[in-house]
């Protein structure tokens, strides 16, 4: 696509979305990038995925933790890249230089993250094709910040919300460290799982924070992990 068509669209995007890319997907269906109001934007058949909606949500967590508690941090992982767009925030707007580790499972969207969305050009970030339940297994790293924003279309995995998964996340957490879960809640059973999960903290080893509706389906929940914690 050259420079001035891809302007065109842009400029044409603010009057109606312009789709520029389909591509079918092993986890999601199908995968669209498509200028929207101006803006390259990656979604679903049901759903945004990354940019757009997406970015606004987890702009509201990170601000929520502090642009500038989080640009003193050393690494952050991310469970669930998709387009890269909170990647794109935390270096662009919190101005965060030091690690970011990312892990996406789906291909497709690696190939679009990097062809329309220029993810490998960023520095100090490593994109990391792997099941995002068997990373945390076996990473040896600890992180100051670990993001979790992963879908299926508007499908969470049920791993996400297993205690075994929220202890292994907790003992990945360095003292201090704190994660961000990105979580759709569409029905009532969605709504009880959610309440289930909160359940599963010890308030006195975590501080939990949720915010509640946002782009009318999403809660997002911060967990802090006290310094005195300790898991087995």
């Amino acid at each position: 696509m050259g420079k001035f068509e891809s302007m065109l669209k842009k400029w044409l995007s603010y009057l109606i979305p312009i789709n520029i890319k389909t591509e079918k997907s092993t986890y999601s269906k199908t995968l669209e990038v498509t200028w929207n109001n101006g803006e390259l934007v990656l979604d679903s058949a049901q759903t945004n995925y990354s940019y757009g909606s997406l970015q606004r949500i987890l702009r509201i967590g990170l601000r929520n933790i502090g642009f500038e508690r989080i640009a003193t941090m050393n690494h952050i992982l991310i469970l669930g890249v998709a387009g890269g767009s909170v990647i794109k925030t935390l270096v662009n707007e919190v101005g965060y230089q030091n690690k970011i580790t990312g892990i996406e499972i789906d291909e497709s969207v690696i190939e679009i993250a990097k062809n329309y969305f220029e993810l490998d050009t960023i520095q100090n970030f490593e994109l990391v094709h792997d099941d995002a339940f068997e990373f945390a297994l076996k990473t040896k790293e600890k992180y100051d910040l670990i993001i979790i924003d992963i879908f299926q279309d508007t499908t969470m995995p049920n791993f996400l919300f297993e205690a075994f998964f929220v202890n292994r996340i907790l003992e990945i957490l360095k003292p201090n460290g704190m994660f961000l879960f990105n979580t759709m809640c569409l029905t009532d059973k969605d709504n009880l799982r959610n309440e289930t999960f909160l359940k599963l903290f010890d308030k006195n080893k975590v501080q939990v924070k949720t915010i509640p509706r946002i782009e009318a389906h999403n809660e997002l929940i911060i967990v802090e992990k006290l310094r005195n914690h300790a898991t087995t």
